[in-house]
């Protein structure tokens, strides 16, 4: 029964519009969409998908292994130690500053990581991870292994650390690696270093940083949408470093760094025939790990504010007088210049006295050494009365020209950074840094070693080389050979014609210092089975007056005598030579010389 109320065509009418709207909005989303599909599919295709693989597919560098370096023994002296490092992406977290904290609720990190993080952030690329913790324990790979579902954007990788494990042995030659800083960052190329954050800064490390370096190589690798690494899709392999096998020999550079005992100085001993340097050592030392990755600046500064220097390279870098370790080369040069022959002879009252000049120079021994001390003697028990008249008959220019000829006063050019010159004075030299024309006094003062005169441990060695050798000697050198092919070293110009009898005669003269019951070396000849040349030296620190005697009792231990000694051995067929200072060791009879005979010995145990 139909109400009174209802109509069926407007109902039916009613029903039909709305299908028809029903319809048509059905119908223009299924246009839209259909709109959509096709620009997604068809027309913006190439885009999308290019941007889908650049979220889903990350080039990523790989970090190549730094060259090993050896000892000329093959004993390692630097490689590379595997180690696991947390790194975060930055794309893949939204808060980097709530990730960082929440890694610090559950490891150990500290604010100087955090700001060296934060640095680092500023250099690398897109999708780069960047290192945050070095080195992770056990304990917190498996700390962040469990939460790492609440890390997103952490990545824990191996990588590989560099590590010198002969610590403090070898620190000066080596050097080490650390984090590149801004300055380095702006002079080397970029595209090399992509995944390596350390470069060589010092020493060895810092001179063949090219040749250790190696090149880099990329990883192809597919991602989640959290960042997860899913799989790798290719690769191009780096290329490892070059390694490097140096001239230095492990037994003789732990024989002097334990003779030193950790006091002030420097040994250089180096291969008489090939240039070689079998030893190079500055005392104290460090241990170059440390600065791997990344000192504390606490560390560091209790190592600069040192008094002991621990990280100056005393060996190539530090300036002494030579003391009366020079000598043999004066009183060569006095023989070849004919200013006095084998037989010449003075009188040694135990004082020299120049004409004009009313001030005495003084001989340490009282009394002086004799009525006709020739230059054997004055060598042997180191006359100094004898060398200040070879001054005074020599000159400073002949002094000066020579002695260069011999390395002193430049640069040996030895592939080590930091090398500096010395002082071999000459006229031109006091005019030029002193603003005053030279004096005959200046010569005196020369002519045992002191005055102007300044030497590195290097120049004393190579001297002493060049004497060995009678002349002839190749240019100092620490690497024998790179990835196993040998390097030859250069021969240094002869410094000038020298009649081999006098070359013998300065040989024998320095033999005496060891062998003679008069020589000031004569301490240590004892059981020796083969024959040492050699010569003491005394530096002075500060200036004692011709009216005072030296009392150490009176002077602060830091101006104390420095105590020298140079040697070659064996004497018919001279193979090493050896140079070194002990600073306010005093007297170089008593305390270099016995560290030189260690060291000859190590050398010739295998030998005799």
């Amino acid at each position: 029964m139909q109400s009174n109320f209802s109509d069926p065509e407007i109902e039916r009418k009613i029903y039909l519009k709305r299908i028809t709207l029903s319809i048509i909005f059905i119908a223009l989303l299924t246009l839209i969409l259909v709109a959509r599909y096709f620009d997604l599919q068809i027309t913006n295709h190439e885009d999308f998908v290019t941007n889908s693989e650049k979220n889903r597919v990350h080039v990523r560098p790989l970090a190549p292994a730094r060259g090993i370096i050896y000892d000329r023994n093959g004993e390692i002296l630097a490689h590379n130690i595997p180690i696991t490092n947390l790194s975060i992406v930055r794309e893949h977290t939204d808060d980097l500053n709530a990730l960082i904290n929440k890694l610090r609720s559950l490891i150990e990190i500290s604010d100087n990581e955090i700001d060296v993080f934060l640095d680092r952030l500023k250099r690398r690329k897109p999708y780069e991870p960047t290192p945050l913790k070095y080195d992770l324990t056990e304990k917190m790979q498996a700390i962040l292994a469990v939460n790492e579902f609440d890390l997103d954007g952490i990545e824990i990788s191996a990588k590989l650390k560099r590590e010198y494990p002969e610590k403090e042995l070898f620190a000066h030659v080596l050097g080490y690696v650390g984090r590149i800083n801004e300055s380095e960052l702006e002079n080397i190329d970029t595209p090399s270093y992509r995944g390596t954050d350390s470069i060589g800064k010092t020493g060895l490390e810092k001179f063949y940083e090219s040749k250790l370096l190696g090149q880099v190589g990329s990883q192809n690798v597919e991602t989640n949408a959290r960042g997860r690494v899913m799989r790798t899709l290719g690769e191009n392999q780096p290329t490892a470093g070059n390694d490097l096998m140096l001239t230095l020999d492990k037994e003789i550079q732990l024989t002097a760094f334990n003779e030193f005992q950790g006091r002030k100085g420097a040994l250089v001993a180096l291969d008489v025939k090939s240039g070689e340097i079998l030893a190079l050592m500055s005392s104290p030392s460090y241990d170059p790990n440390l600065f791997i990755s990344g000192i504390t600046q606490e560390k560091y500064s209790a190592l600069l504010k040192s008094d002991d220097k621990p990280l100056f390279n005393r060996a190539v870098a530090g300036q002494y007088p030579p003391g009366s370790t020079i000598k043999p080369l004066f009183g060569l040069i006095a023989l070849h210049t004919q200013h006095i022959f084998p037989n010449t002879v003075i009188k040694d009252p135990g004082y020299f006295l120049m004409e004009g000049i009313d001030r005495p120079w003084r001989e340490p021994k009282k009394g002086g050494h004799g009525s006709s001390v020739d230059l054997n003697q004055a060598i042997t028990e180191s006359c100094d009365v004898f060398f200040y008249e070879i001054g005074a008959r020599v000159g400073i220019d002949a002094l000066s020209s020579m002695s260069q000829k011999f390395g002193l006063g430049g640069k040996t050019g030895l592939d080590l950074p930091g090398e500096t010159n010395g002082i071999m004075p000459s006229r031109q030299w006091k005019i030029e840094k002193r603003g005053s024309a030279w004096f005959d006094g200046d010569t005196i003062n020369m002519s045992i070693g002191q005055g102007f005169m300044l030497v590195t441990p290097i120049q004393l060695a190579l001297m002493t080389g060049i004497i060995a050798n009678k002349g002839r000697f190749m240019s100092p050198q620490l690497i024998k050979a790179v990835n196993s092919i040998p390097i030859k070293s250069q021969l240094l110009n002869t410094p000038f014609e020298i009649q081999d009898e006098h070359w013998k005669y300065i040989h024998n003269a320095m033999a005496n210092v060891v062998h003679s019951s008069t020589g000031t070396a004569k301490l240590i000849n004892k059981d020796l089975n083969y024959k040492i040349a050699g010569k003491t030296g005394t530096a002075q620190v500060i200036s004692i007056s011709a009216e005072e005697d030296y009392d150490k009792s009176k002077i602060d231990p830091s101006q104390w005598d420095h105590a020298l000694f140079i040697a070659f051995a064996p004497l018919d067929d001279p193979e090493i030579a050896v140079a070194l200072i002990v600073e306010n060791g005093e007297f170089g009879s008593v305390t270099a010389a016995p560290i030189a005979k260690s060291v000859l010995d190590a050398y010739m145990k295998n030998r005799i």
